[in-house]
């Protein structure tokens, strides 16, 4: 399924026939850095998810035919493309495109929710309790204004609104914008949730490959990517993202010897993980989990890293309860 943001495009009604596309995505990651392309023509629509360094997730859908991941973003990167698309471009903060490049495989379990039997209050409470992970999307009065909430395992980590501007207003903030924009038009809301059976690409790459090791080291070379993307962004951490992880890794080599950064078992540098160690992949997993949970931590970074981490917490869900991992 598509979901839009509700804010205004920074790019609108790109037709695809002028359009190199492949360049289009690296225009706007120079640009912007996070966001996503949508799609739409008569006959297809789909969304290619990118952040600074690569496009996320992909999807298109014609009729009754959806495609998900690399291969949607396929068939938009096609230059003899049959449709001729319009692409509308947004931008997404970095900490909130991650959740965005899974919300394509949400199934909507409640609908036309209207405010005359509904309370949003009420309703985020249960979703809460229900640990929803996916979305509310509420349409104010006649649509002429509505929000998105995003949720992970209950808890509000996020939401697009059509009142946002350029200044930053907090979730708390927002929410009390649209509580109180409803009360005063009403509106109705749909709730969507990510299933768990959509969520596997990650861990289906662990259970098919015939080295787990080597799975595990790609499931975390992406929480380090992540991480470091976050480390990066405040702009008041003077430190190199490299030499504190270094630094933590030497703090936990007694516990793991393999991070011993004088060992050289274990190198991260451009965003790859290079092992040639011996342990276990649940030691493995867990060393390294250990290391970015008290960096987090330690900066003050708590918040704004499970927002970042929801979707690869998710991706990966079943094999970290596997390895025994709670974030």
């Amino acid at each position: 399924m598509i979901v839009v943001p509700k804010e205004k495009p920074v790019m609108k009604n790109l037709n695809m026939y002028y359009l190199d596309i492949r360049k289009l995505i690296e225009h706007f990651q120079g640009e912007i850095g996070s966001g996503g392309a949508f799609f739409k023509s008569a006959n297809a629509e789909g969304v290619i998810f990118f952040d600074t360094d690569e496009i996320l997730n992909g999807y298109f859908r014609v009729k009754d035919n959806e495609i998900l991941g690399y291969e949607a973003i396929d068939r938009f990167l096609e230059t003899d493309s049959e449709y001729n698309f319009n692409i509308d471009v947004y931008s997404i903060p970095q900490e909130e495109v991650y959740f965005w490049s899974s919300l394509p495989s949400a199934d909507k379990i409640y609908r036309d929710l209207s405010t005359e039997f509904t309370d949003l209050e009420g309703l985020i409470k249960k979703m809460g309790s229900e640990k929803l992970t996916g979305f509310i999307d509420i349409t104010i009065s006649q649509g002429d204004e509505g929000g998105l909430i995003f949720m992970s395992n209950g808890e509000i980590i996020g939401g697009s609104f059509s009142w946002a501007k350029d200044e930053e207003i907090p979730i708390k903030g927002n929410l009390e914008i649209l509580i109180n924009k409803l009360k005063d038009s009403g509106g109705v809301f749909q709730v969507s949730q990510i299933p768990l059976k959509n969520e596997g690409a990650g861990d289906q790459a662990v259970e098919k490959s015939a080295d787990p090791l080597a799975s595990t080291i790609k499931m975390l070379e992406e929480l380090l990517g992540i991480f470091e993307t976050l480390f990066v962004s405040k702009k008041d951490k003077a430190t190199d993202f490299n030499k504190a992880l270094r630094k933590k890794f030497v703090e936990k080599a007694e516990k793991y010897t393999f991070l011993d950064p004088f060992a050289a078992e274990f190198e991260y540098t451009d965003r790859a993980i290079t092992f040639s160690g011996q342990t276990t992949e649940q030691d493995l997993a867990q060393g390294v989990v250990e290391s970015v949970t008290e960096l987090a931590e330690e900066l003050g970074l708590v918040p704004e890293s499970k927002k970042y981490l929801a979707s690869w917490t998710r991706k990966y869900e079943k094999s970290l309860s596997g390895l025994d991992i709670n974030l």
